[in-house]
């Protein structure tokens, strides 16, 4: 079917030369930014109090968290529909939809959000901050994951790649290393996926505080899957080709004009979170990226304020099942930041601050070799 609506597309252009811009990339990835916002921004207002009223008292607030969040109680959730619709309608719009590595991706989001949106409602129908038990999340999660990785595999095998490289392991600044781990690449995979996509959850937890890293990690992981994508580039910066997957780039650009819009409403004071509908699936966008592109080391260099995030909390964890102590005040980080005094904004920017860095330096590795 959509190999017909391309050809249609193809013959209407020829009587309309405009439409030819189409097909470059990069007209389309800033028209699926444009759209994703335009979404995200519509769906606003009306969106948020049909949620409001529907969730009553909206998400539940951790009782042992920092006292100033009592004055979110109220505040609706599941906000992450806002950024899944417009990354939906811009993908089906601005995207090649004979590309395998977009519906990879587009699979693994839509099936964190579903789940997500599962978590979110038993949390909101419970009125408690604990909804899905995290065997059934981590369950559900690596099922989808180890299917994404599988198809990657299999899709790669079939292009004309370097040998081995759809099973392999490339180390970033290192151009010669290519470790090949042959069909174990598929529990990597998985790993990747899902350890970022609940990383990406516990970073949520302050109004802004996710949504702007994960937008810089789109745009960066934008930037990697056009040149990877592009024979011609990726001969030059030498990382390894990955044929077709430089349309993810509109993925990344859809990510980030959703953000865009979202933000417009989560920007302190939040009129509605996130929720698990949005940080399980962005967070599982990028995971999947990686794996696509290649550069799933690369991912913890660009995302890697997530992963501090992650880290802190199992060493939280860790650390008090062997001593009964805790190293931070609290877990995740930023809550650690929140108890030491810094206020909420601060906290928030500082660490978009980090991000940045953190994404410039992964871009730094496609030249750095």
């Amino acid at each position: 079917m959509f190999y017909l609506l391309y050809l249609y597309y193809a013959d209407v252009a020829e009587h309309y030369p405009l439409l030819h811009l189409i097909q470059y990339q990069t007209v389309r990835v800033g028209l699926a930014m444009a759209t994703a916002m335009i979404v995200a921004v519509a769906m606003g207002s009306r969106f948020i109090n049909w949620m409001r009223a529907r969730q009553g008292k909206g998400q539940p607030i951790r009782d042992d968290g920092p006292v100033t969040h009592l004055s979110k109680v109220g505040t609706p959730t599941m906000g992450g529909l806002m950024i899944l619709a417009g990354i939906a309608v811009s993908v089906l719009l601005w995207g090649d939809l004979t590309n395998p590595y977009i519906w990879i991706v587009s699979g693994v989001t839509a099936a964190f959000g579903v789940l997500g949106f599962v978590d979110d409602y038993a949390k909101v129908t419970k009125q408690s901050s604990a909804g899905l038990t995290s065997k059934q999340k981590l369950l559900a999660q690596t099922v989808v994951a180890v299917i994404a990785g599988v198809l990657t595999v299999l899709w790669m095998t079939q292009s004309p790649t370097s040998p081995g490289l759809e099973t392999s392991i490339a180390f970033p600044f290192l151009k010669a290393v290519l470790i090949n781990i042959g069909w174990f690449y598929v529990a990597f995979a998985a790993f990747t996926i899902v350890g970022f996509s609940n990383a990406v959850n516990l970073t949520d937890g302050l109004d802004g505080l996710a949504i702007v890293p994960v937008m810089m990690a789109a745009g960066a992981f934008g930037i990697i899957a056009y040149l990877t994508g592009n024979f011609l580039f990726s001969e030059y910066l030498q990382v390894h080709h990955v044929p077709g997957a430089g349309e993810l780039a509109i993925f990344c650009a859809a990510i980030i004009g959703g953000g865009m819009g979202f933000l417009w409403y989560n920007a302190p004071p939040a009129k509605i979170f996130m929720g698990d509908t949005g940080s399980l699936a962005l967070g599982g966008a990028l995971g999947s990226m990686a794996v696509a592109t290649k550069h799933e080391l690369v991912l913890g260099i660009v995302g890697g304020l997530f992963v501090v995030e992650a880290a802190s909390v199992m060493i939280q964890v860790g650390y008090y099942k062997l001593t009964g102590k805790r190293i931070f005040l609290m877990a995740p980080i930023h809550h650690h930041f929140e108890k030491m005094g810094w206020p909420e904004s601060t906290v928030v920017i500082r660490f978009w601050i980090v991000a940045a860095m953190l994404a410039l330096a992964g871009l730094a590795t496609l030249k750095l070799r």
